[in-house]
Parts: structure tokens; sequence; C-alpha cells
């Protein structure tokens, strides 16, 4: 059975093959569509962008131009079939957030997903009941927020984790995702236990960052979730994510960064099994402060500035 494919990462390796093909020709834009017919270059800048679903006449057309072999045009349609197609689960809830229908699409494709969280439970790993809170607390700033429909949809998301060849989830969690927060006290034990329970399933691995570890003494300002996929040619992708928006990067600069991260971040983890008893102690009492469990190390929020991690440099071609 062929594993399953995400949409929007097709369509950017779709769009970047296309645009190396038509330099390979030495056309421009406009020359490409001149000889289409094509009204303007905005319809084919957006298709190399990966920023539309693309028709596959359009694609057949394109591949006409360039002159490609059959072998390379054949697996060319095959992409092109995956990037076009337009019905994921995610289409069918219609209160869906965009936001959340962006990790949606990311996360169908995925061989291997690893997250860094600072101070909540990921989205992937929530209960029910924590999931509405953190939601309805997201409604505070965009009112339009349809709680229900969105955790609806968040726990189809998370059956991503549990499908017959599931991708390998990391969640990498400062201390502070450990602390119920305000959260009340049955819905925090409740969401322990099921962290728990989740670390012990082969394919999901969470591990805490102790404070004033964090990354070899430097550490991320924000959350982030790296995505590779089956196909190694299908671009790695990091999605950032911010207080109002998201941003996707899929340059090797970017990800590179983020590679010697997360390399730093697993330097500094408990291991999985000293994370997997941590939790269960904080389950049994939450009101224990993680920081004394871990031998009285700091809090999060005693922590000092850690240094700026340089970016990593990149062999040249």
């Amino acid at each position: 059975m062929p594993l399953p494919t995400s949409p929007v990462i097709r369509r950017a390796r779709l769009g970047a093959e296309l645009r190396q093909l038509r330099r390979r020709e030495e056309l421009t834009l406009e020359q490409v569509c001149d000889r289409l017919g094509w009204a303007s270059t905005s319809k084919l800048s957006r298709i190399e962008l990966g920023q539309s679903r693309p028709d596959l006449a359009d694609v057949l057309d394109l591949l006409d131009v360039y002159r490609v072999a059959p072998d390379e045009r054949d697996a060319l349609i095959v992409i092109a079939r995956d990037a076009a197609t337009g019905r994921g689960w995610w289409k069918t809830l219609g209160g869906m957030g965009e936001r959340q229908r962006a990790y949606a699409e990311l996360e169908a494709g995925a061989a291997t997903v690893v997250e860094y969280q600072p101070a909540v439970v990921p989205g992937l790993l929530q209960t029910p009941a924590y999931a509405r809170l953190r939601l309805g607390v997201a409604r505070l700033l965009h009112p339009d927020v349809d709680v229900e429909a969105d955790v609806r949809a968040r726990l189809v998301r998370q059956e991503v984790l549990h499908r017959a060849e599931p991708p390998r989830y990391t969640a990498l969690l400062e201390l502070a995702a450990c602390d119920p927060g305000g959260v009340p006290d049955g819905i925090w034990r409740e969401q322990l236990r099921h962290l728990v329970t989740l670390a012990g399933r082969p394919n999901v691995t969470i591990r805490v960052v102790p404070p004033g570890v964090t990354a070899g003494g430097a550490h991320p300002l924000t959350p982030f979730t790296r995505y590779s996929f089956p196909d190694p040619a299908d671009p790695r992708t990091v999605m950032l994510e911010a207080l109002t928006t998201d941003v996707r990067l899929v340059s090797p600069a970017d990800l590179g960064w983020y590679d010697a991260v997360i390399d730093r971040l697993l330097d500094a983890a408990l291991p999985a099994t000293e994370t997997a008893a941590l939790l269960a102690r904080l389950a049994d009492d939450p009101s224990l402060p993680a920081a004394a469990d871990l031998g009285g190390q700091p809090s999060v929020r005693a922590r000092p500035e850690g240094a700026v991690l340089p970016r990593p440099r990149l062999p040249q071609d």
C-alpha cells in the first residue's frame, strides 16, 4: 500500500521541479506563458512557488514545452496528481481553522515529526478537555474561533499517530509545559496520564528538557515543528508557531539551523524513560513542583538568558 503524501509538500516539490525544468530550457516566465497562451505569468509563478493546486492538464502542457523525457515525465505526473489532491479529511470539517489545517496537511504525509513546545502540551498529544481549554484561551485573541469544531479536528488529527504506518513523532517539552499553569486539577491529571500512555507507543517519544540546560545554554524563542517525508526528494519543512500566524520554512539554510537546535535539545533532554517516570509522578501529585522533582534545579522562569546559536555553515556547491 502506498504511503500517504502531503499535498502541500507535493505542490512545493512539483513547483521546484517545474522551475528547474524551465531554467534548464533557458525560458522566462513570459516566454512559457506566451507559448501556452496564458494571459499572465502569475499562474505559472504560483505553480512554481507551490501556492496553487495545479491542474493536471496545465502540468502536461508544461512538460511538453520543457521537452521532458518519458521516464521523468511519468514521475512528475505522479507528483502532480498528489499535488492536485484537494480533499483530505480536513476538508470535511468546515469549522476547522486555517492554521490547524496547515498542520494537518503536513502531518498527513509525514514520516517523522519533531515538535518543540516551551509552555503547552502539543496539539497531537492533548486530551479533549485540555484542548478545549487551550482553544478557549485562543478565542480571546480570535473571537471567530469555533472551539468545538477545532477540538473535533484536533482529535481527528491525532489519529495520524495511530494509523497502520504512523510517523515517528518526538516531542521536546520545556519544563513549563509540565506545569499546570492554572489548568484545573482533574483536567491536568488526565492530561499527564495521557502523555504517559502515549509515551508507551513505539512511534512516540516524549522528552522533557530540564531548566538551565536548554540546548547547551541556547534555546529557540518560539515553538516549532520539523517534518520529513517518505520521499527524501520532498522538501523537509519547519513550521514556526507565533501568536497570530505560522511561518513555513523549507530552505536548506533554515533547516540546517533547526537541525542544530534539535540536536542540542536532544542532547540536553531527559531520556524518554525518565521523562515518563517524571510525568507519572506529577500525575499522582500535580502540586509537586516539576523542578523540585529534577533535583531542585532552577525553575524555568529563573533561567538566565541563553546565548544565540550561530547559524551553521552549509557546504558550498
